[in-house]
């Protein structure tokens, strides 16, 4: 028999083969909607060897340097296996592994740290390989893996004679305090993070109206109000270590940029000549809290929010912080408090 038409295969089949079918798919215990929803195919799961490095190349340089080192942990472990291998107690059991074997530290806090961080990597690795369509979310191994409680931060800020005592040590000691006081002055004015610092070039600079702007971390940017005596500090700082426009602004005498191991030997430099930072374990960040926390105590949450250069998003103090947001001027007005010198937009008398 001769089917008419372009071609056999598209011919619709008859009734009884349809029968036939619905035969064998009853027989089954399946539907025809059951065939319709079934999942596609996906593509076979790449090792940990294989995909780690695509995700890495993936991410931003902050994510990169938070989770690169655990990935590298994860590799060596899981390297030759497929990433949807593991099963939630085999990632219970490296996170137990890992913290067993963290390098201790002086702030070490039992590896708390490091398994929040390996948890952490693993979850942002399996999310790209959702979205690629890797593996199903509900098959995501690292949603089913609580991380550990944090634990309430040991830092708190720095008492007046203590900082004061900082900034004498740093001035007084050391191969270049003067770019180690204008570290400290930077971040105590701002209250920025070290990437926030490191990122800053002369092109971030408005030296009229007294504001730098600062990309940390999250890729915020912001423009925070400096101190005049500041500002002139930056800008002669750039001039006699030939930083270019759109260079990095901090360098060393030899024109060299500095890096976070300047921050690293600095505190280490503190902590010998001053006991406490070193109990402590006194860091940049310390220095953060300190402002902070002055604003805080003096101009309120608002300001003290918009100082930090923090984000609405995740904010405790729900909808009502998207209308009662600090304006530039009022933190200039916090800065102008703090340091005691006037600031082109502050707009409120602070004495």
């Amino acid at each position: 028999m001769t089917i008419t038409g372009p071609d056999a295969r598209s011919a619709a089949p008859g009734q009884a083969v349809v029968d036939a079918a619905m035969l064998v798919l009853d027989r089954m215990g399946l539907t025809p909607a059951d065939l319709l929803s079934a999942p596609a195919a996906r593509p076979a799961a790449p090792t940990f060897a294989e995909y780690v490095p695509v995700v890495s190349a993936l991410v931003t340089d902050g994510c990169r340097r938070a989770y690169g080192s655990y990935w590298n942990r994860v590799t060596e472990q899981w390297g030759s296996r497929g990433i949807d291998e593991p099963t939630p107690g085999e990632i219970r059991q490296l996170v137990k592994y890992v913290r067993a074997n963290v390098v201790p530290r002086r702030n070490s806090r039992g590896g708390r740290s490091a398994a929040e961080h390996l948890i952490g990597a693993l979850r942002c690795l399996y999310k790209h390989a959702e979205d690629n369509g890797l593996i199903n979310p509900a098959d995501n191994p690292a949603r089913k893996v609580d991380k550990p409680r944090r634990l309430p931060s040991t830092r708190h800020a720095v008492a007046d004679k203590r900082l004061a005592e900082i900034n004498h040590a740093a001035a007084a000691t050391g191969d270049d305090p003067d770019l180690d006081t204008l570290l400290l002055r930077l971040h105590t004015e701002t209250a920025c993070r070290r990437g926030g610092a490191l990122a800053l070039r002369p092109q971030d600079l408005d030296p009229e109206q007294c504001l730098i702007q600062l990309r940390e971390k999250g890729e915020t940017v912001r423009w925070q109000p400096v101190s005049p005596t500041l500002m002139a500090a930056l800008v002669r700082h750039g001039q006699e270590r030939h930083a270019p426009p759109d260079g990095q602004l901090l360098r060393y005498r030899n024109g060299r940029p500095i890096t976070s191991r300047r921050y690293d030997h600095l505190w280490q430099r503190l902590g010998r000549h001053l006991p406490w930072v070193r109990i402590q374990q006194v860091s940049m960040h310390w220095i953060r809290h300190t402002t902070l926390t002055w604003v805080e105590r003096r101009f309120g949450h608002a300001i003290a929010q918009a100082y930090a250069g923090h984000t609405d998003s995740g904010s405790d103090t729900g909808a009502t912080s998207t209308y009662v947001r600090a304006s530039v001027h009022e933190v200039a007005t916090a800065l102008a408090a703090l340091t005691g010198e006037p600031h082109p937009l502050a707009t409120l008398d602070w004495e």
